[in-house]
């Protein structure tokens, strides 16, 4: 063995080595990001809504630009409400009850003032709202108002105001260190309501809130006045029936698709990674054809040598366990500082997108392990293999 490990040394070449280790470095560390990646970022398009199924259809009516001159409204009327009620594939259907009056909104956290405006509130059916039972009740009297905002509220304010003013950025588990306050005015009443925030919906525009406290202040503040609704929710018997896109196309409506959106957005995404995990494999089976390159040409330069070291005893897998296991070093140095460097990029994406959707959870970097794993065992073989024959053909010779 010492005299294998003299011969390799003395005509190892640094400049190829070095070439080999970067080389299946960079493969190997674009081949476990894009799969690592893939895993953690594919869950914030994929998630499903806290509060409202991904089955429910959100309609609304098209407006394109000539609709001021048609003179078509956006809104439902009762003729529209019962025909879509009448279609087969509805279950069952609610609208969006928008306010009558006009709200101004105050929101704080931790003593500091972040929204000071007016805004839009709406209410659905309750049976729409899968909120945990007891949380999403309202009668008159009662001192708070069970409120759900709009996911992108809280996103805008971790990525935007929670960083610039070194607030804590809030989660759904941190919802109650949210300070909300509704200012309504109309019918010659002025009032003030504490909301309570008991989560953030994605399939949601404005800030909802119980269909009992709608019912109660439009009728307090704006008596007689009843406005059409803009959107109905649909809870479909099969969101695969064909005679839906069928409907919606033949009536001009559109639905707030995220759950499509979403499944494009992966598809997408999905493709690059798979494009770039690609371009990383072939940059390792490059890095692997330099390695067993400059192994070929060590065992030629010692061919003679080697073919001695045979004929005095040695056997073939003697001859070949050093050249062997520096692959396998090489691999093995290869593998860690890959995990090393993810480690550090994981980090620093996943902070950014723990500050955009605080909901998701941290994940693993078990896929990328497990790959990495794969990769080295793999590549390690072929290494194995190839030396092997390598001198496997000089015994031949020999023979």
């Amino acid at each position: 063995m010492n005299l294998v490990w003299k011969l390799l040394r003395q005509h190892i070449s640094v400049p190829q080595f070095v070439g080999f280790f970067f080389a299946n470095l960079f493969g190997m560390f674009i081949v476990l990001l894009g799969i690592q990646f893939y895993r953690d970022v594919v869950p914030v398009f994929t998630a499903d809504d806290s509060f409202m199924k991904a089955d429910y259809l959100i309609m609304n009516k098209k407006i394109g630009t000539g609709s001021t001159i048609s003179g078509r409204s956006n809104t439902f009327t009762p003729e529209d409400i019962a025909d879509v009620k009448a279609q087969k594939f509805v279950r069952r259907m609610g609208v969006f009850t928008p306010t009558e009056y006009k709200v101004n909104a105050s929101m704080g956290i931790n003593g500091t003032n972040v929204l000071n405006s007016e805004i839009p509130i709406e209410s659905v059916p309750d049976g729409f709202v899968d909120a945990p039972k007891g949380q999403w009740k309202w009668k008159e009297g009662d001192p708070a108002v069970p409120i759900i905002l709009p996911r992108a509220y809280i996103t805008m304010y971790n990525f935007g105001f929670a960083q610039s003013h070194s607030l804590p950025k809030i989660s759904d588990g941190l919802v109650g260190m949210i300070d909300f306050q509704l200012f309504i005015q109309g019918n010659g009443h002025s009032n003030g309501f504490k909301g309570r925030v008991i989560g953030f919906s994605s399939r949601l525009n404005t800030i909802l809130v119980p269909q009992s406290f709608m019912d109660w202040s439009n009728n307090f503040f704006c008596p007689g006045q009843h406005s059409e609704p803009s959107r109905i929710i649909v809870d479909p018997s099969n969101t695969g029936d064909q005679s839906i896109s069928q409907y919606l196309q033949k009536k001009g409506y559109e639905i707030e698709d995220d759950k499509l959106n979403a499944e494009k957005t992966t598809y997408f995404l999905r493709m690059m990674v798979t494009m770039v995990m690609i371009v990383g494999l072939i940059i390792s089976i490059l890095s692997f054809y330099i390695l067993m390159l400059s192994i070929y040409l060590l065992v030629q330069k010692n061919s003679s040598k080697l073919e001695n070291l045979l004929m005095i005893g040695y056997s073939p897998n003697a001859v070949a366990r050093p050249y062997q296991l520096l692959t396998i070093g090489l691999n093995i140095a290869v593998l860690l500082i890959a995990w090393i460097i993810l480690f550090f990029v994981r980090n620093y994406y996943m902070d950014i997108i723990e500050t955009l959707f605080p909901q998701m959870d941290d994940g693993t970097m078990l896929p990328a392990l497990l790959m990495g794993v794969a990769l080295f065992v793999l590549v390690s073989i072929c290494n194995i293999i190839a030396i092997r024959r390598k001198i496997m053909s000089i015994w031949e010779r020999k023979e």
